[in-house]
C-alpha cells in the first residue's frame, strides 16, 4: 500500500462552528467530513453528538474513520467486491434499504394537526402533570438515640424558631454532605429518595419537623419539610411536539398494519410453520 498522507485539522476541532460538509480529515485525497463523524457516534450513542464532543474524543473518532478508510481501500484491493459473499450481502443490504426508505416516506405522509395533538391533550389531560414535589432538609446521626435526643431539643419549636434551630443544629450535628449548607436537600421528588425517607417526608405538613427518627440504610434522619409541592399540570404548549409525535407514531403503526394486511390478500404467502397459513 503507498504511503498515507492523512492530517487532522485539530485546529477546527476547537471551533464550535463545524458544519456537516467540512472537512476534518483526508486520507489519499478523500476527504472525511463533519458529517461522516457524526454518523459514527450516532450509531454507537443516538443522544450524542460528534460537536459536543471533548477534544480527546473528536480526534480518537477522526482516527477511527482513517482507519475505516484505509480498511475500505485495502478491501477492495483485495477485490473483496468481486465475491458471492459480497454480492449476497449487498442484496440483503438494498432491501433494508428499499424497506426503511418506502418506511420513512410513509410517517412523511402521517400528518397530525395541531387541533388532534390538542383533543388528544384535553381528553388524557390527567397524564401530563410534573409530580408532586418536597423542599426539605434533614439531619443525618448515626444511632438513634442522637436523632431522639436532637427531636427532644426541637420539640417545642415552631415556624421560624424551629426552621433555625433545625439549621443550626444541622450544621453542628450532621454527618451527611448537607449538614455544612444546614441539611438542605432542595426539591426532590419521591422517587428521587430512598422508600423510608420519602415516606416520611411526604407524610408532614409545610414547617415540622418528624417527631421519631427515620432509619434507613444511611443511618437515623430528621427530617424538616419546609414546604410540600403539589403536582402541576403541564401546560400544552409545552407537551404539543411529543403529543404529535407520540399521535404520528401510533397513526403510523395502524397504517403499516392496515397495508400489511392489504398486501397478504393480495399476495401467495404460504407459511410454511402456520397450519391455518392460507393466501
Amino acid at each position: 500500500m503507498k504511503i498515507v498522507k492523512s492530517s487532522l485539522i485539530i485546529i477546527s476541532l476547537a471551533l464550535s462552528g463545524l458544519h456537516a460538509g467540512d472537512t476534518i480529515a483526508t486520507v489519499n485525497g478523500k476527504n472525511i467530513t463533519a458529517d461522516d463523524a457524526e454518523l459514527f457516534v450516532k450509531a454507537s450513542a443516538p443522544q450524542a453528538t460528534f460537536a459536543t464532543l471533548p477534544n480527546e474524543q473528536k480526534v480518537m473518532i477522526i482516527d477511527r474513520l482513517i482507519e475505516r478508510s484505509l480498511f475500505i481501500e485495502a478491501a477492495k484491493k483485495d477485490k473483496v467486491d468481486e465475491s458471492p459473499l459480497f454480492k449476497e450481502n449487498l442484496e440483503k443490504l438494498k432491501d433494508e434499504l428499499f424497506v426503511n426508505l418506502w418506511m420513512k416516506k410513509q410517517m412523511e405522509h402521517t400528518i397530525v394537526s395541531d387541533s388532534e395533538a390538542k383533543d388528544f391533550y384535553k381528553k388524557n389531560r390527567d397524564k401530563f402533570k410534573n409530580p408532586q414535589t418536597a423542599q426539605a432538609k434533614h439531619i443525618l446521626v448515626e444511632t438513634e438515640k442522637e436523632a431522639k435526643d436532637i427531636i427532644a431539643l426541637m420539640s417545642k419549636l415552631k415556624d421560624k424558631a424551629l426552621m433555625d434551630k433545625f439549621i443550626e443544629l444541622a450544621k453542628s450535628k450532621s454527618t451527611g454532605p448537607s449538614g455544612p449548607n444546614g441539611g438542605d436537600l432542595g426539591s426532590f421528588t419521591a422517587d428521587q429518595m430512598v422508600p423510608e425517607f420519602s415516606k416520611a417526608t411526604f407524610a408532614l405538613k409545610d414547617g415540622t419537623i418528624t417527631t421519631t427518627p427515620v432509619k434507613t440504610q444511611f443511618g437515623f434522619h430528621i427530617i424538616y419539610l419546609e414546604k410540600l409541592n403539589p403536582a402541576e399540570i403541564i401546560e400544552f404548549d409545552k407537551v404539543k411536539d411529543n403529543i404529535i409525535q407520540s399521535l404520528r407514531q401510533k397513526q403510523f403503526n395502524s397504517k403499516l398494519t392496515e397495508i400489511a394486511k392489504e398486501l397478504k390478500s393480495k399476495a401467495d404467502v404460504k407459511n410454511l410453520l402456520d397450519t391455518n397459513s392460507s393466501k
